[in-house]
């Protein structure tokens, strides 16, 4: 409708580091669409089949300022669904290094809630939130923690105290998701709330920024046929890494201004 290309994405607006009590935390906006995301480390215990890593805790919150569509229990199903979509494209150890967050194994190990928060809904929902999982963990700092073991064997956890001494999560695996609307016999990238209402079936497809698709899933009820998924694929790879890319380039330059570097918040 504004005239952009089937493969071209709105303007995208990211900043890191907006909410002072959280580990890490990020603002995007793509069109209208708002996204808050906060993540939070705390110490916890390694679930039983993965003695030896940490994990990543997804929380979905639909403001009822986003659309009246969340008000009352409205937005409760949405969030559950985009919740689980993230939680199985990260529950993988290509992904994030889960091995990093664990401490001691089968003791402790750091768990990552990562809160999400729809300030605002206009379209294209999954692939902001996407972006802004990965700014958020990508200013992540997590504090560095040494285990002193005493004569008796008991162990002792001590926390750095230093704000400078702690972990960087690699978010280089980081995949992002692009959501491919099937308008008629085309398909087209970020579309609208109006481009949406069109759209009969579209397809999520979370690539990584080498175009590694790690995963796949159909949303709507209408019907695609083999070839055009194929297709929708290899546009969602082409996307993908040019959005990798860009990402990437934003946040660096971002994180090179230092303190210096002017906060926007929610007033700009």
């Amino acid at each position: 409708m504004d005239g952009r290309g089937c493969e071209d994405y709105r303007c995208v607006e990211v900043e890191t580091e907006v909410v002072s009590n959280t580990s890490g935390s990020a603002r995007v906006k793509l069109g209208h669409t708002d996204i808050l995301v906060g993540v939070k480390a705390e110490m916890g215990t390694p679930k039983l089949e993965k003695p030896n890593e940490g994990y990543l805790e997804f929380f979905v919150d639909c403001s009822a300022n986003a659309t009246p569509e969340f008000e009352g229990r409205g937005g409760d199903d949405l969030g559950t669904e985009i919740a689980n979509t993230l939680s199985r494209i990260f529950n993988n150890k290509s992904s994030v290094d889960l091995q990093a967050l664990c401490i001691s194994p089968r003791e402790h190990c750091w768990v990552l809630y990562v809160d999400v928060l729809l300030l605002e809904c206009g379209g294209n929902l999954f692939d902001a939130i996407s972006i802004a999982v990965k700014a958020a963990l990508f200013s992540t700092r997590i504090p560095r923690v040494r285990v002193l073991e005493d004569e008796e064997g008991s162990k002792d956890i001590e926390l750095s105290d230093d704000p400078y001494d702690c972990i960087r999560l690699s978010v280089e695996n980081v995949p992002c998701i692009v959501t491919l609307c099937k308008i008629g016999y085309r398909h087209v990238v970020d579309a609208s709330l109006q481009e949406e209402a069109c759209s009969l079936a579209s397809l999520l497809v979370s690539v990584t920024s080498k175009g590694v698709v790690t995963c796949m899933r159909k949303v709507g009820k209408g019907s695609l046929d083999p070839e055009s998924i194929f297709e929708m694929m290899e546009t969602s790879k082409r996307v993908g890494k040019v959005l990798h890319s860009s990402l990437q380039t934003v946040l660096h330059k971002e994180e090179s201004l230092g303190p210096k570097r002017q906060k926007v918040g929610f007033l700009g």
